[in-house]
């Protein structure tokens, strides 16, 4: 039988990108141990709209950790304490009866806030349209084993094809870096033949469309990792420097 939970939460109001925002204190008083963390937060507004509150606004989709559009500090943490786990999918059972739990929208220069928990990830979309792609010719799909790909690199091209681009990896990070979300789309076409033709000129227009965006750079402190839901790897980004510099030196 599931258990019910008393949750005290502190959640980032705020109307629009030019309007002040506040914390507000809010209590969900039957929130069962097998909600996802998105549930609670639907009880919470079904109670905001039935007393004629507004409700919290906050991004989701699918709800099963593969869109991304999901993301909000819980906690100080980006999706959450639990690891590899996006906020759709982190469970009430994480916390304790009776915890107060701070909600805040993911905070980044290059990612404005709409309303409360929304905030606009548009920039990732500008990256990838730089040139996160394949423009070349490649005609039809061919036979799975058609082009001869080693086993290590397509391990490791679909370990970064992970990326679900939902910003977490941006919100830890101290510099509001995207080195991670752009090294990881550059990644997963470089290791593949059909990435490779274009992957010099690639490089250099996804990390100049990341500066262009305000996205700050990277030192190093691999928080963007360890908040990633996908686990995805730091290794990439020194590849992607590496490339870049490469691509610069190569025009």
């Amino acid at each position: 039988m599931a258990k019910n939970m008393t949750i005290n939460l502190r959640i980032w109001r705020q109307k629009g990108p030019e309007v002040p925002g506040k914390l507000v204190d809010y209590t969900v008083s039957n929130a069962s141990e097998h909600m996802s963390f998105l549930e609670l937060l639907d009880v919470l507004n079904e109670q905001l709209i039935a007393s004629g509150g507004d409700p919290v606004e906050f991004d989701s989709d699918c709800r099963e950790g593969i869109c991304g559009s999901c993301g909000v500090m819980v906690a100080g943490i980006a999706h959450g304490p639990q690891q590899l786990t996006a906020v759709c999918q982190l469970h009430m059972r994480s916390f304790k009866d009776g915890d107060t739990i701070t909600v805040e929208p993911f905070r980044a220069r290059a990612f404005p806030i709409i309303r409360d928990l929304v905030v606009d990830r548009s920039a990732f979309d500008r990256i990838i349209t730089a040139h996160g792609y394949v423009s070349v010719k490649t005609g039809s799909a061919p036979d799975a084993n058609a082009i001869p790909i080693s086993k290590d690199a397509a391990e490791e091209a679909m370990d970064f094809a992970a990326c679900i681009g939902c910003g977490a990896c941006v919100a830890a990070c101290p510099n509001g870096s995207a080195s991670l979300f752009t090294a990881a789309k550059i990644a997963h076409l470089a290791l593949l033949p059909q990435g490779q033709v274009e992957a010099s000129r690639r490089v250099v227009a996804m990390v100049d469309q990341m500066e262009a965006e305000g996205f700050g750079d990277c030192s190093n402190y691999a928080e963007c990792e360890a908040v990633c839901p996908k686990g995805i790897s730091v290794a990439g980004i020194a590849s992607m420097r590496r490339a870049y510099m490469k691509g610069v030196f190569s025009k």
